[in-house]
C-alpha cells in the first residue's frame, strides 16, 4: 500500500456560479478569505477599496482578504461568472510560487470554465475533498500562466495591424476588403478589425478609403485622366460611390477638387 502525506498551500471554503437576472448588485463586504472570480459572459463592475475593476468575459479578478469590495452598479442582465473562496496556508514547505495578477485576461477561457464546472460538480457530490484544492490550484495556475498574456497579444495585434496597413498602401487599387486582408494575413477578420482599430483608431474600411482618396487626389492633377479612369485606378468599380467617398474625405466633389487644385498645380509648377 502506498501512503502519501499531501499538504497543500490552500484550503477551499466554497464556490459557485452566479447568473444574473438583471436586478441587484454585488453586496458591500470585507472577507477574511481570498476570492477568485472568472467572468464567462457580460461585464462585472466592482470596487475594491479605491480601485475600480471592470471584469469582462474571459477575464479573472482576485479579491484580497480584509479589503472592502462593493458593486457600483446593478448587475447587467447577461452577466455570468464563477466565484471561489479560499484560504492561503503556510505549510512551512518549499513550494514553487504562482505569480497571479489581480486582474487579467485568461489565455484558455474554455479550459478555465471546464475547471470551474468540475469544481462545482465535485463540491456538490463530496462537499469537501482534496480534489477541490487540486482543481483550485489548476485554476490559479491557468491565471498565473496568463500573466503578461495581454501584453503579448497587444504586441502581436499591433504587428498584424502594421502588416495590414502595408498591404493597404500597396494593394489599394485592387479589390480589397477586411476579408481579403484577413485571408492574406491568415487571421480572423474580426480579430484583424479589432487590432487595426486599436492601433490606428480607424476601421480597415476607412483606411482603405483614405488610401484610395489620396491616390485619387494625385491622379486628378493629371488633366487628361477622366473621372471613370481615376476611380478604376484607385480601386473603385462604381464612379458614383467613388464620388461619394471622395467628397466625404475631402469636402469637395472630384470635379470641384480637380478644377481648384489642378489649376494651382499648373500655376505653381
Amino acid at each position: 500500500m502506498l501512503e502519501l502525506s499531501i499538504a497543500l498551500p490552500i484550503k477551499v471554503q466554497n464556490g459557485g456560479l452566479f447568473i444574473s437576472r438583471g436586478v441587484g448588485r454585488h453586496p458591500a463586504r470585507k472577507l477574511t478569505s481570498w476570492e477568485i472570480i472568472f467572468v464567462e459572459k457580460g461585464t462585472l463592475t466592482i470596487l475594491e477599496e479605491n480601485t475600480l475593476f471592470e471584469v469582462k468575459a474571459g477575464e479573472s479578478l482576485l479579491l484580497w482578504p480584509n479589503r472592502r469590495h462593493v458593486g457600483v452598479e446593478d448587475f447587467p442582465a447577461d452577466l455570468k461568472f464563477y466565484w471561489l473562496h479560499f484560504e492561503v496556508q503556510n505549510t512551512g514547505q518549499n513550494t514553487s510560487p504562482l505569480a497571479i495578477e489581480q486582474h487579467c485576461s485568461v489565455r484558455d477561457a474554455q479550459y478555465v470554465i471546464s475547471l470551474f464546472r468540475q469544481f462545482l460538480s465535485e463540491q456538490e457530490k463530496l462537499q469537501h475533498s482534496i480534489a477541490l484544492e487540486l482543481l483550485l490550484l489548476l485554476i490559479l495556475q491557468q491565471v498565473s500562466l496568463s500573466s503578461g498574456f495581454e501584453d503579448k497579444m497587444d504586441e502581436a495585434g499591433a504587428s498584424m495591424a502594421w502588416k495590414a496597413k502595408q498591404l493597404i498602401r500597396t494593394k489599394f487599387h485592387l479589390p480589397l476588403s477586411t476579408s481579403h486582408l484577413a485571408r492574406a494575413l491568415h487571421c480572423n477578420a474580426d480579430y484583424l478589425g479589432r487590432v487595426f482599430r486599436r492601433t490606428f483608431h480607424l476601421t480597415l474600411t476607412e483606411a482603405i478609403h483614405r488610401q484610395r482618396v489620396r491616390a485619387a487626389e494625385k491622379l486628378l492633377l493629371n488633366d487628361s485622366a477622366s473621372l471613370t479612369e481615376v476611380a478604376a485606378r484607385c480601386g473603385f468599380n462604381d464612379v458614383g460611390y467613388f464620388r461619394q467617398i471622395f467628397t466625404k474625405h475631402t469636402g469637395l466633389t472630384p470635379a470641384v477638387w480637380k478644377r481648384r487644385y489642378c489649376k494651382e498645380h499648373i500655376n505653381s509648377g
